[in-house]
Order: structure tokens, then C-alpha cells, then sequence
């Protein structure tokens, strides 16, 4: 009768303390020392963990006293705690130093109860270890007394892995998100920019046809002039004026090769044979003249798909560039090399000169429409080339400091 009196009291207190007992997400370390705690105090025991393993080692969790190092790792051979988690099944050890089969337990310690955490699939992933100082038997009520906490701490153990899994899901999920929210708005902003172009485009394109039919006429007439009067003076102000209608005229040959659509003829192209049989006409340009273009090849064959007259025109307008920023006598060096980005991988042709650097406030407004920093320049080149490699799905960058001069890199995707 006073067994049962005894039976049902442990019962009860053992009921009171796993309704006290509350898990939430991120307080795990703390319940599963209250279950640490509970199971040593319920069955009067000297000392109890919770552990999780993986592989051939597991890990103290949380413990009933006070540990310097939970971040240490212990192998599962040899000890008592592999025995149970290799079982699957709880293993008491009366007294450690006559019954030895089951492998070893901390120094200090005579006997051990251990149960296994297993999760609702039937996993093992842990154990609750209880060890006492001295040998004890261990009842089957003590045994089920800690089964029952074990469930609670496998349970808890197996949602904390869970909400863990969701978290880096919802992390993995919201950065995609977030890339292809990006993307799509790089997307829209191209398509918004390709409309406002075409839009550009078509207006310009009337523009500069009704100022053409007058400009020719006027032009004619000041080629007129030129021939009949041979006064110094008018023939100064008559050549002046033909500079001007020229640079007129080349400006609007830009403006609509810069607002027109660019349509693109597509090939496959080696680009070191492109640009090895560009070298002798680079040279002949007259921004050239006296100054040194040199070609770095690359150690490999690298494909693009690209309209060749329009890289052609690309490569003429940064090496004048290029040719105009350097004093007589200097180089110009032109660079192939494999860039392997994160993304795809990329040929870049390097343009090189060593004339004075551009400024870091200047730099961004290079490619602008009609920003020049020459007193004759139209402002578009660098405009249309950007436009150019763009409609090549390709990416124009410039650099520019003291120690290696300027650099105009066009990046191209490899056609794999």
C-alpha cells in the first residue's frame, strides 16, 4: 500500500512538472536544461544531460549542473551512450566497475540510466543520460519517468530542427525574391529605356530629315562663295562656316545613330581573329598617327555572338579615344582576357592607355549623351558605344587612376 502511495505521488509530481514545462522557438537550450533538471530531481540522481548526435559523436545540449564547454564533441565508441543510441532501446547500469559491456561512463560515476530521444519518424537523435555517484538499481517506473521526458525533449529538439530548416528556407526564399524582383526591374527599366529611345528615334529621325534638305541647300551656298570670292577675309569666314556645317552634320549623323534602334546582324566570332585583323587598319586611323597600338591575344579561343560591324565600330571609337588621350610616342595596349563571373563567363577587351587619369567625379558621366570632356566633341561616342554593347547583352566599364592610367573594358558573353 505505501508503494503505491509512493508510485502515485512520483506520478503526480512527475505530471505537475512536465505541464510546467513550455517550449518556444528559440528557448530550447533552456527547456532542455529544465528537463535536465526535472529528470535528476524526480528520480534523485547526481547528474543528467540531454544530448544530440550526429555520425559517431554527440553533444551535451543542456545539463542538470553547471559545464564550462557545451561546444565539445564526444565519440560515441566505447561509452554507454553509444550503446543506447545504437540500440535504440534505455539501458540502466547498476554499477559501472562489475558490469563493463556497455562501455564507460564519466570518471567519478558508478552507475547510469539512459533513455534514447527519438523523433516521431522513429529517428534517434539523442539521449537523456543520467549518471549517480554511487551503484543504484534503477525501478521501472524511474525508467519510465525519464521515457517520458525524453519524448518531450525529442519533440522539442525535432520542431527546433524544423522551424531552423524554415527559417533558411524563408531566407533562401526571400534573397531569390528579392533577385528576381531586381532582375525584373533592371528588366522593366531596359524596356521602359528601349521604348523612350524608339520613341527618341522616330522623332529625331524626323527632325534631322526636315533640317537636312535646308542645311544641303546652305551648304551648297557657302561652297559657292568659296569659289567666287578670293578675298582673304571671306575666305576665312566662309571656311569657318563649312567647319561648323560639318561638325553640324556630324552631330546629326549621331544623334541618329545613338536614338535609332539598334538592330544587330548576329555571327559566331573568334574575337582574336577579329581583332588581329582589325590591327593595321587601328593603325591607320590619324589619332594614331606616332603612337604605338600593341595587341595582348589571349592563351585560349574565345567565341562571341555579335554584329561585326558594329564591334568594329566599337573598338575604332575607344582606341581613337584611347590614341587621343596619350602624348606622340606613347602606347596604346589592347587586352583579351576570360572573365569568369558568378554568373556566366565573359570576354573582356581591355583598352589601355597611360595618359592622365579622369577623374572619379567625371567618370560616371562619360557615357551620358552629349557630355564631353574634348572641346570638339559631340558628346555621343561613348553614348552609342554603351548602346551598342548593351544590345549585345554585354556591359562597358571604365577605370581610371594614377598608377595604371585608363582602362575601357567591354564585356561580352562567351557564345559556349
Amino acid at each position: 500500500m505505501q508503494l503505491e502511495s509512493r508510485n502515485w505521488q512520483q506520478k503526480q509530481r512527475t505530471l505537475k512538472v512536465l505541464s510546467s514545462l513550455s517550449y518556444r522557438d528559440g528557448e530550447l537550450k533552456k527547456f532542455l536544461k529544465e528537463i535536465a533538471i526535472s529528470v535528476s530531481k524526480l528520480i534523485t540522481i547526481d547528474w543528467s544531460v540531454v544530448t544530440f548526435c550526429q555520425g559517431d559523436f554527440d553533444k551535451i545540449l543542456a545539463s542538470s549542473i553547471e559545464l564550462e564547454d557545451y561546444d565539445k564533441t564526444y565519440s560515441l565508441h566505447g561509452v554507454v551512450t553509444g550503446t543506447v543510441v545504437e540500440t535504440g532501446k534505455s539501458l540502466t547500469v547498476d554499477d559501472t566497475k562489475t558490469c563493463t559491456e556497455y562501455g564507460a561512463v564519466p570518471q567519478g560515476y558508478r552507475s547510469y540510466l539512459g533513455v534514447p530521444l527519438r523523433t516521431s519518424q522513429g529517428e534517434v537523435i539523442g539521449t537523456i543520460c543520467s549518471f549517480h555517484q554511487k551503484p543504484r538499481k534503477y525501478n521501472s517506473e524511474e525508467v519510465a519517468i525519464v521515457e517520458l521526458f525524453a519524448e518531450r525533449a525529442a519533440t522539442a529538439i525535432d520542431n527546433y530542427q524544423l522551424y531552423q530548416q524554415q527559417c533558411k528556407f524563408n531566407e533562401i526564399l526571400e534573397a531569390e525574391v528579392a533577385k528576381r524582383t531586381e532582375e525584373l526591374k533592371v528588366a522593366q527599366a531596359k524596356l521602359v529605356e528601349k521604348e523612350r529611345l524608339a520613341a527618341i528615334g522616330e522623332f529625331a529621325s524626323g527632325i534631322i530629315h526636315e533640317i537636312r534638305n535646308p542645311f544641303t541647300t546652305m551648304k551648297m551656298g557657302l561652297n559657292y562663295f568659296k569659289k567666287i570670292d578670293n578675298s582673304v577675309a571671306s575666305q576665312m569666314r566662309v571656311s569657318l562656316a563649312l567647319e561648323e556645317a560639318d561638325r553640324l552634320e556630324r552631330l546629326l549623323k549621331e544623334i541618329l545613330l545613338y536614338a535609332k534602334p539598334q538592330r544587330l546582324d548576329l555571327e559566331e566570332i573568334d574575337i582574336n581573329w577579329f581583332i588581329s585583323q582589325m590591327l593595321e587598319s587601328l593603325r591607320m586611323i590619324p589619332a594614331a598617327n606616332q603612337r604605338q597600338i600593341e595587341y595582348y591575344p589571349p592563351s585560349t579561343q574565345l567565341k562571341v555572338m555579335g554584329d561585326k560591324d558594329k564591334l568594329k565600330q566599337i573598338v575604332i571609337n575607344l582606341v581613337r579615344n584611347a590614341c587621343e588621350a596619350v602624348s606622340v610616342g606613347e602606347t596604346v595596349k589592347i587586352q583579351l582576357e576570360l572573365d569568369n563571373s558568378e554568373e556566366q563567363k565573359q570576354v573582356s577587351i581591355n583598352i589601355c592607355n597611360g595618359g592622365e587619369p579622369i577623374s572619379p567625379e567625371v567618370l560616371p558621366k562619360l557615357t551620358k549623351p552629349f557630355y564631353s570632356t574634348k572641346s570638339s566633341g559631340t558628346g555621343l561616342g561613348l553614348a552609342i558605344v554603351k548602346r551598342i554593347v548593351e544590345s549585345h547583352n554585354g556591359e562597358l566599364i571604365i577605370k581610371s587612376n594614377l598608377e595604371e592610367g585608363t582602362i575601357i573594358s567591354v564585356k561580352l558573353p562567351i557564345n559556349s
